[in-house]
């Protein structure tokens, strides 16, 4: 009987490599099988080379996570000399866009170097320098192809910050289907009633002065939300961009393994990434270890992408969450949840 015992604790032992990747595969099926939204992930650890995914060839909306790749086509053209990341943009008013980052608090004349505006389109997500980098690199078409060519053809960029706000603002009323991105980022702070509208007066005069009291309107607001929460994580028309969580987490991998760009590029992309200060309710909320991520938000979509260094080596991980119902942080802390058990399955070994 001791013979035998000792055997299966051999056999045990030498098809426990397959059982750990079974149990990786199984965690995450458990813990998105309760998440309330439609989800994928892909997970890979950089050092043991064990991976495992759900719905992870599956496309979906991006939100901000796009910006990812702007920030990887970016530093690549810099390694070619086709851009010169010290060059100064002198912000104007016509540069500024409704939404997350900075830039549009500060006043007109502000210099960011075109590097400053990669870090801010990273770190707080920053839709003005987004536009900035976006149209400095080609446009959204530029950046599709380039995905294409590189070997991501799941991967696209499909607008510009201002676009599908301004495709959200024709709904309300056909005329807006027209306004240019200065007007369409006017008439969001109108909507909001944020106190930036007010640099904005002059090109809403005349006629035009009763778009004011049309986007203001209470049940036009409502409608506006409501529309925004829902197209933006099933119509594709009013997506920043479409990921798959497996090829999103590949080109992750190439970041950091430094072969996405120069390994100076992508130390300094790393950096931006690990600089992050949006999102510490998802993947690193309830881990020790430091994490480098991008997040990417909308009513409805809670997406976090991103590299964790646990003490067992990096771990990639591509998380996506489009049409979240329920509480939207309690959609966040579940992202942390995950974050916290995959580092737990990896280092407790």
């Amino acid at each position: 009987m001791r013979y035998l015992a000792l055997a299966a604790l051999l056999l045990l032992a030498v098809g426990q490599p397959a059982a750990q990747s079974r149990t990786l595969q199984a965690l995450l099926d458990s813990e998105l099988m309760a998440f309330p939204a439609r989800t994928g992930v892909s997970v890979k650890h950089l050092t043991t080379g064990e991976e495992a995914g759900v719905r992870a060839d599956e496309d979906f909306s991006t939100a901000s996570v796009i910006k990812l790749t702007f920030m990887v086509r970016a530093y690549q053209m810099a390694d070619r000399s086709e851009l010169n990341l010290d060059e100064r943009i002198t912000l104007t008013r016509a540069h500024l866009r409704h939404g997350t980052g900075v830039f549009q608090y500060h006043d007109a004349g502000l210099q960011p170097t075109l590097r400053d505006a990669i870090t801010e389109m990273i770190i707080t997500s920053d839709n003005t320098a987004t536009d900035i980098v976006l149209m400095t690199i080609g446009g959204p078409a530029a950046v599709t192809k380039w995905l294409a060519d590189s070997g991501y053809p799941r991967l696209a960029s499909f607008g510009r910050p201002h676009d599908y706000r301004r495709d959200l603002l024709a709904l309300i009323d056909p005329v807006f289907a027209k306004l240019t991105a200065e007007e369409t980022s006017a008439l969001m702070y109108a909507s909001d009633r944020n106190p930036l509208f007010e640099r904005y007066g002059d090109l809403f005069t005349g006629p035009r002065a009763k778009w004011i009291d049309v986007v203001r309107d209470p049940a036009n607001r409502q409608r506006l939300a409501r529309e925004r929460d829902e197209r933006t994580s099933t119509d594709r028309k009013f997506w920043l961009g479409r990921m798959t969580p497996k090829d999103t987490a590949r080109l992750l991998e190439g970041i950091e393994r430094g072969t996405a760009a120069s390994q100076a590029s992508c130390d300094a992309m790393l950096l931006a990434l690990r600089r992050q200060q949006l999102g510490a309710r998802r993947l690193p909320h309830f881990i020790d270890v430091p994490v480098g991520h991008k997040t990417g938000d909308g009513g409805t979509i809670a997406n976090d992408i991103g590299v964790i260094y646990a003490r067992s080596g990096p771990i990639v991980v591509s998380f996506f969450a489009n049409s979240v119902t329920g509480s939207y942080a309690e959609a966040e802390d579940r992202i942390g949840r995950l974050g916290q058990k995959v580092v737990e399955y990896f280092d407790r070994r």
